[in-house]
């Protein structure tokens, strides 16, 4: 019986270690930052701000155009629309082993994908001189 109970110990361990870690690290790093980080007032040179080595001039956080956004905005939705498409691509061989036909499906999906597109086109989303 206490064989048992010694190779069960020996097959949660790996477990246990991993939790241990998983707590201690971050705690670790948690009151490291604490410590040394720019939470320790009165030092002057941890409450200076540092850019480059050189005093930053004009607004901390400039304000960015719309356009930027919506190219991102854009990026994201269309990467993600092609990000779908890759389990499709997978698995198409086995669906077309089955008799299964996901032909029309992706090409609805890719239809409306393409009517974004050309929508976005209209718009001038896509212009970046405006």
């Amino acid at each position: 019986m206490a064989i048992a109970e010694t190779q069960s110990l020996q097959t949660y361990l790996p477990v246990l270690v991993q939790i241990i870690l998983g707590i201690s690290v971050p705690a670790i790093i948690l009151i490291a930052s604490h410590v040394f980080g720019q939470r320790a007032k009165g030092n002057y040179i941890k409450d200076k701000a540092y850019e480059c080595g050189l005093p930053m001039e004009g607004k901390p956080h400039p304000r960015f155009a719309v356009k930027f956004y919506v190219t991102a905005m854009l990026f994201i939705l269309f990467d993600i629309e092609v990000v779908f498409l890759v389990p499709w691509a997978l698995v198409y061989r086995e669906f077309l082993a089955a008799g299964i036909a996901i032909t029309a499906a992706t090409a609805v999906f890719l239809g409306v994908l393409v009517l974004g597109l050309v929508y976005e086109f209209k718009r001038g989303a896509l212009e970046w001189e405006k």
